[in-house]
């Protein structure tokens, strides 16, 4: 007898599928960037740890077979052939900042070869694997307001110390 376990898993019903397709238009609909990612080979804990941490930065990742996700993209603005992607597909939603999804799982990528960035949709237009890979390598909007800020009160200081001690002279 074999120590391999097998296991299969039973074909989703109609009704499955069509939850999963409205909950993937509803996403597709309200977000402002999407990221495309190969997941084959990854492991389920990986993928949990990637699923928890794109909730703790307010996106959402979801996997779903490729005819349910080109079915949620039709009637849309948004040209894309999802079929030319490679593999098991997993789709990272942002909703507040648009560069977060593609920066989280560049980052979770750098550490798991089994994820790799296929592409992504920012608003309506579809970008790359090479425009998806800029995107992730971007500081995040809080990153940039965060240096803004500091430019301008490190700017604000030194006219302060410039402006007394022209007094003092």
């Amino acid at each position: 007898m074999s120590t391999d376990k097998a296991f299969f898993y039973m074909a989703l019903t109609k009704t499955q599928k069509g939850k999963i397709l409205n909950d993937l238009k509803e996403k597709v609909e309200k977000q402002k960037a999407i990221v495309f990612a190969a997941i084959t080979g990854l492991k389920v804990k990986d993928l949990s740890s990637l699923r928890k941490l794109m909730r703790s930065k307010d996106c959402e990742l979801k996997v779903a077979k490729k005819t349910l996700i080109s079915k949620a993209f039709q009637g849309k603005k948004i040209e894309f052939d999802v079929k030319k992607l490679e593999g098991e597909v997993a789709l990272g939603f942002g909703y507040k900042d648009e560069v977060l999804p593609f920066k989280t799982i560049y980052d979770f990528a750098k550490d798991h070869e089994n994820l790799k960035i296929l592409g992504g949709i920012m608003g309506v237009e579809v970008l790359d694997k090479s425009k998806a890979l800029e995107f992730g390598q971007m500081p995040t909007r809080d990153e940039l307001l965060t240096r803004l800020m500091a430019n301008i009160l490190r700017g604000g200081l030194r006219n302060l110390v410039y402006a007394l001690s022209q007094i003092n002279k």
